[in-house]
């Protein structure tokens, strides 16, 4: 069953900011080098918001559901053939629902050692120049004031 066996191919993006514009990345262990703000595929079972509270908690220990906004768009990009036995054969797109999550002010973060290695907060700029992604630096662009 596809509910099982394979990764649904939809996933969010989370921007975090502080007003003062620092925007928080995370490196992924897997590829080394590789910045990106909170991502992650949704369940089978599960709405966007719903999985975007739960990666923002599991990657950095924060709760966030009264400071998520919906920013209402979607980015539909190919998945890198190195990643593509993780879906359903003939899969080739994937849909990321974006939000956004301002804070007052830079916290600590709860780091989830199984994906990531380490977490910075940089100025919008340069986070919008370091993240490996085209679609993570436009978000931090647009949100974040970069």
């Amino acid at each position: 069953m596809a509910t099982t066996r394979y990764k649904r191919p939809e996933s969010v993006l989370v921007v975090i900011f502080a007003v003062s514009g620092e925007v928080l990345l995370l490196e992924r262990r897997q590829p080394a080098g590789f910045w990106q703000s909170v991502t992650g595929s949704l369940a089978w079972d599960e709405a966007p918001r719903e999985a975007a509270i739960r990666e923002v908690r599991e990657e950095t220990g924060l709760l966030v559901q009264d400071r998520l906004v919906d920013c209402r768009y979607s980015n539909r990009y190919e998945i890198l053939p190195a990643w593509r036995s993780r879906y359903a054969p003939g899969t080739g797109f994937n849909t990321e629902h974006v939000f956004r999550v301002e804070l007052a002010e830079i916290v600590p973060i709860q780091l989830s050692r199984t994906e990531h290695i380490r977490a910075r907060w940089l100025p919008a700029r340069q986070a919008a120049e370091r993240v490996g992604s085209l679609t993570n630096g436009a978000a931090i662009e647009r949100y974040a004031g970069a």
